[in-house]
C-alpha cells in the first residue's frame, strides 16, 4: 500500500512498510514498522495502535455509508510487526495490555493485541539472500556491520533491488539514508543523499558504484587525515625532545661551573632528581 501511517513527532525514529494480502473472502493487512534507532523503544505497543487505528478509520472513510453500516461491514485485521536492529535484547512488552496499569484486575474488559517482533541480527546472510524481496533486503543491510560491507552486500542484493516497483525502491532508498548513512564516518552526508536521491530500481549498478567510489573517497581522506595528525605528532615530539635536550646540555654546563642546583632547577625547568643524577654522572 503507497501509503506511510508514521505521525509526523516520530518521522526521524521509524518508517514504515503496508502490506495488503488478498484471499477468497477477505483482505488482511500487514503493517510493519521499521525502527531507525538502536535501543528499544517502550512505548512501541501505544503507537503500533494508533497507526492501527489509523489504518482503519482510513478505511471506514473510504468505504460507501450503505456498506459500513450494513451488520455484515467488517473491518480488515490487521497483523502488527516491529523490524528491530538492536545489539540488546528487545525488552518492550509485546501486547498492548502489558501497558494498561492494572490490567491483571480487569481481564477480559480492554482491548488487546500482540505484534510480531523480527530481530533482524538473528537471520544470516544466506537466508536474507534466499528470500528476495524488499524487506529481506533491508534485514541484511539492517544487520551490524563495517561501513566498507555496505557495497558488498548492496551488491549481492542488486537483483532484488532492480525487481522493486519505484515506491518500493523509493521506501528502500529513504531507509537507506536513515539507517545506513549515520553509520558512516566523515562528511559526506549531502553527497550520499545525492546518490540515492538521483537512483532508480533500473540503475541499480549504477548507485552502488557511486556509493562505491563515495566510500573510497572517505577512507582516502580519513586516511590523509591520520597521516598528517601522524607527521605533525612526529614534529611536536621531535620539538619538545629537541628542547629536552638542549636543557640537560644547559644544565651540565652549569653543574661544571659549579652553579647551586636551586639556581640550575629554575633556570632550565629540570626536576631536581635529573639534575642531581647529571651531577653524580660529572663527578665519577
Amino acid at each position: 500500500m503507497n501509503k506511510s501511517y508514521v505521525l509526523q513527532d516520530f518521522s526521524e525514529k521509524e518508517a514504515d512498510i503496508v502490506y495488503r494480502l488478498k484471499t477468497k473472502d477477505r483482505n488482511v493487512i500487514f503493517y510493519v514498522l521499521l525502527e531507525l534507532q538502536s535501543t528499544v523503544d517502550y512505548l512501541i505497543p501505544f503507537r503500533l495502535l494508533l497507526y492501527m487505528v489509523e489504518i482503519w478509520r482510513e478505511i471506514y472513510n473510504n468505504t460507501p455509508q450503505h456498506e459500513r453500516e450494513s451488520k455484515h461491514f467488517r473491518l480488515p485485521p490487521i497483523i502488527p510487526a516491529v523490524l528491530y536492529n538492536g545489539a540488546g535484547s528487545w525488552t518492550a512488552a509485546l501486547s498492548f495490555k502489558e501497558m494498561l496499569d492494572g490490567y491483571q484486575d480487569f481481564s477480559g474488559h480492554f482491548l488487546d493485541y500482540r505484534y510480531l517482533l523480527f530481530d533482524v541480527n538473528r537471520y544470516n546472510e544466506e537466508e536474507l539472500i534466499r528470500v528476495a524481496n524488499l524487506i529481506a533486503g533491508i534485514f541484511l543491510l539492517d544487520q551490524r556491520m563495517h561501513p566498507e560491507d555496505l557495497v558488498g552486500r548492496l551488491q549481492k542484493l542488486s537483483g532484488i533491488l532492480r525487481r522493486l516497483t519505484p515506491d518500493e525502491f523509493r521506501h528502500f532508498t529513504t531507509w537507506l539514508k536513515n539507517v545506513v548513512k549515520p553509520r558512516i564516518p566523515g562528511d559526506f552526508s549531502a553527497k550520499i543523499d545525492g546518490i540515492l536521491d538521483a537512483s532508480n530500481p533500473w540503475e541499480v549498478e549504477r548507485m552502488i558504484y557511486n556509493l562505491e567510489l563515495t566510500l573510497e573517497e572517505m577512507q582516502q581522506q580519513a586516511l590523509l587525515k591520520g597521516l598528517k595528525e601522524g607527521e605533525q605528532k612526529g614534529k611536536l615530539e621531535g620539538k619538545l625532545e629537541g628542547e629536552l635536550k638542549g636543557k640537560r646540555e644547559v644544565a651540565r654546563n652549569l653543574l661544571l661551573l659549579n652553579v647551586d642546583i636551586e639556581t640550575i632547577i629554575k633556570a632550565t625547568g629540570l626536576s631536581p632528581d635529573e639534575i642531581a643524577v647529571m651531577k653524580k654522572q660529572l663527578e665519577q
